[in-house]
């Protein structure tokens, strides 16, 4: 079995990893961390906060496309993960070139936040599109629940508060993003006894650390984030997956949030969500009241997020975090590594249908 993969985010080399262990033998080329292998290119190097950020790439993103393109043919099936706004031009281009092509979208664009006009678009360039989300499939015309990744990942929950003098500090795992929230985070920890850990992403070496994260004597260094927040009685934490890891956890935490004031500017404008965190998206989807407190631009300060540990009953938020896992506990349709297999054997005989034909 052979894939063409193109996961751009950390946490989408996490869910690949995890593929890749169920699935067996299998090889695969394209965009990945370099830890997964020898991609085409790092996905470290496509690491972007905003739009701004975005267009600086586009010279990059159009060489990785044509790469892509004259290497689909020789796979038998494309998987991309997340990542919409790179994934839907990728897809368009492979299905110009090569119709036959079968392409497994993994994690769908959030069309119920934002632009909905997406949908025709993505299920007409992608074969199999592969939700994460129960009501996902309400809003797609043929999508396959496959469960949420997490809800394999984090078997255990906590069943009552934390009460060991531990926090968290996540910072995200974008330079944009660490480089914001670090002077926030070195105050708040200063005025803190408790050990604080400061969960920073695997694939950073030292000289990354170094360049981005600035004084961090005051921290203990941690590379995992699920040890982190099950150590810690709270955390506070950038956009992004491991809000949903923590509330899943059942670790309180309040979320930071800042990004460039243009990119919030145009965000705000697209966006018609009442909230940030994706946990907190999910319950409002589903009716039900939010788990955490969110600091999005100038509320995030050091006595801001010093007031939300304070502010957060933990009783309270473990009642949501079990609201949550219930939620996305809905029986999947079919496995990820099901579906994959299904469209690389259907590829496979399409492929020799057509040389038979020859």
């Amino acid at each position: 079995m052979k894939l063409l993969v193109s996961a751009l985010e950390p946490s989408a080399n996490v869910h690949l990893e995890r593929l890749l262990g169920q699935l067996g033998s299998v090889e695969i080329e394209g965009i990945f961390s370099g830890s997964l292998g020898t991609p085409l290119y790092d996905s470290k190097d496509f690491s972007i906060m905003g739009f701004a950020d975005a267009i600086a790439k586009l010279p990059l993103a159009r060489l990785a496309v044509r790469d892509m393109v004259e290497r689909a043919p020789h796979c038998d099936a494309v998987l991309m993960i997340d990542s919409s706004g790179f994934h839907i031009t990728l897809a368009k281009a492979i299905k110009r070139q090569h119709p036959h092509a079968k392409i497994i979208y993994y994690i769908l664009p959030q069309v119920w936040a934002w632009r909905p006009s997406r949908i025709p678009l993505v299920e007409s360039t992608t074969d199999i599109q592969a939700c994460i989300l129960p009501f996902e499939k309400s809003v797609w015309s043929s999508a396959i629940y496959v469960g949420h990744p997490l809800m394999e990942e984090i078997s255990t929950f906590k069943e009552a508060a934390t009460t060991e003098r531990t926090v968290a500090f996540l910072p995200g795992s974008r330079r944009g993003e660490i480089s914001r929230l670090m002077p926030v985070y070195r105050e708040v920890a200063a005025k803190l006894s408790d050990r604080k850990l400061l969960v920073i992403p695997p694939h950073f070496d030292k000289a990354d650390i170094q360049r981005l994260y600035g004084d961090i004597s005051g921290f203990e260094i941690s590379r995992s984030t699920h040890e982190a927040l099950h150590q810690s009685r709270f955390a506070w934490i950038c956009s992004g997956t491991a809000t949903l890891e923590a509330a899943l956890i059942g670790t309180p935490f309040a979320l930071a949030y800042q990004a460039k004031p243009i990119d919030y500017w145009i965000a705000r404008r697209f966006v018609k969500l009442p909230y940030v965190g994706l946990s907190n998206v999910i319950l409002s989807y589903a009716g039900r009241e939010p788990v955490h407190l969110e600091y999005i631009q100038k509320e995030v300060t050091p006595e801001n997020l010093l007031q939300a540990m304070s502010d957060t009953d933990p009783t309270r938020f473990l009642e949501r975090s079990r609201e949550l896992r219930q939620l996305l506990s809905t029986p999947s349709d079919q496995s990820l590594p099901q579906v994959v297999a299904a469209a690389v054997t259907e590829s496979a005989s399409r492929k020799i249908a057509a040389n038979n034909s020859q």
